[in-house]
């Protein structure tokens, strides 16, 4: 279907949300950045590729590599449970791009990319905007609140375009000893918050001779699959996710396995529910850990690099979870910048604090329920690497986290 004729029809420079992180419907994309000289493009995690010109504004509360840095950019700070809110009051859609399969019984399926999606949907209809569908053969079908009624749509494109596959992780000897440390900490029946990169998969492997372990995350990738083939995972319980990124075979799994129910962010995402969740461990990653246990994990510089993501929620939700916990897993030195992870304090905004633990290579530092001298402490002696750790000792008497120094009764001062 001819899609120009309903761009035409939106208001001047219109907000158009479009299925973000690797599930871009870029034949689509093009179409509207072809059609409309102004507008706002609002994606979460958006990739390479996306318009980048005088005219178009990008939008978003998760910064991706298609946004970073541009002069364009308008970074929206939020929790991603509460997206769903900028769209029904701040920051209304006027049009909707999805990426879908082709249409099954009078539904279609978001297959890999499900997050703020619906709730964009509902606040586009709410306002009598447009909804347009990519349709794509090369999409898997999946459940939960992926499936849409073809009722919502407006217009259907057909596009039988390349799907993204994320390329095989390598999980070098630090991230295996990370993944290997925070493994230990996870016992059978937990739930896991699972992400994607080396510290992650490091952990999934270290978890294969685990049993009953449930998934409720954010995303994952293809060490859930891992876990799944090792009979980790109890299969009588669904994996709860918002989006998915991994391998063809990881898609191919996926594909109309009613296990995997894709949930809209502001179930998968809201503390509230992530805490009911049995022995929920929620392992996220940062920039910088200071002594006071405050986490950067959003700026470089000042300069916004990605968002608060799902760690805010995850995090809170983690540590409400009876018999939760929330880590903060990362290397102990930036390879990169050549500097230390563990820092005195943080020089940038904080994304988050008070976690369970801080993992990195050297090993476990204890975090919560200790009072702030130990915590410091503790990230010296247990996390940060051996180079800044008489550095960082210094730098906690200053702060007043130093040891403490027993008091002395007045009646027994010095005696000569």
């Amino acid at each position: 279907m001819d899609l120009t004729p309903h761009l035409r029809r939106l208001p001047a420079n219109p907000r158009i949300v479009v299925s973000g992180n690797h599930a871009t419907p870029w034949h689509t994309v093009r179409l509207l950045d072809e059609a409309l000289p102004e507008y706002r493009l609002w994606a979460l995690n958006g990739q390479p590729g996306l318009p980048d010109r005088d005219g178009v504004l990008l939008e978003t509360s998760f910064v991706g590599p298609g946004m970073r840095r541009s002069p364009r950019l308008s970074y929206v700070p939020s929790r991603l449970s509460l997206v769903p809110t900028l769209f029904a009051s701040v920051m209304p859609p006027d049009a909707v791009v999805v990426h879908t399969t082709r249409p099954r019984n009078g539904k279609v399926s978001l297959g890999t990319e499900v997050n703020v999606l619906p709730a964009a949907i509902e606040a586009v209809r709410a306002r009598g905007g447009l909804v347009v569908a990519q349709v794509n053969d090369r999409m898997p079908w999946t459940y939960g609140d992926a499936e849409l009624d073809v009722a919502l749509l407006d217009v259907m494109v057909e596009a039988d375009e390349p799907l993204t596959f994320a390329p095989p992780s390598r999980v070098d000897d630090e991230s295996a000893r990370i993944g290997g440390l925070v493994a230990e900490r996870v016992a059978d029946g937990a739930t896991l918050q699972a992400g994607i990169g080396a510290v992650p998969d490091a952990t999934m492997h270290g978890l294969g001779n685990r049993r009953g372990l449930r998934i409720w995350t954010e995303m994952f990738s293809d060490s859930v699959l891992a876990l799944e083939r090792a009979g980790s995972l109890d299969t009588s319980t669904p994996i709860v996710a918002s989006f998915l990124f991994g391998s063809e075979e990881l898609l191919e799994w996926a594909d109309g396995n009613e296990r995997v129910q894709m949930t809209r962010t502001e179930v998968t995402n809201d503390p509230g529910r992530i805490a009911r969740n049995q022995s929920m461990v929620s392992v996220n990653t940062a920039l910088q850990v200071d002594l006071f246990g405050q986490a950067n994990a959003s700026r470089i510089r000042a300069r916004i690099h990605s968002g608060f993501g799902g760690q805010t929620d995850f995090i809170v939700g983690a540590l409400h979870s009876p018999g939760g916990q929330a880590i903060i897993a990362l290397r102990s030195w930036h390879p990169k910048a050549d500097v230390s992870t563990i820092v005195p304090l943080v020089d940038e905004p904080v994304t988050s604090f008070q976690m369970s633990a801080v993992v990195t290579e050297q090993g476990v530092a204890q975090v919560f329920g200790l009072d702030q001298v130990e915590q410091a402490r503790q990230l010296i002696e247990n996390a940060a690497h051996p180079s800044v750790r008489e550095e960082l000792r210094e730098e906690a008497i200053e702060l007043g986290l130093g040891p403490r120094v027993p008091r002395v009764p007045k009646d027994q001062g010095p005696t000569a």
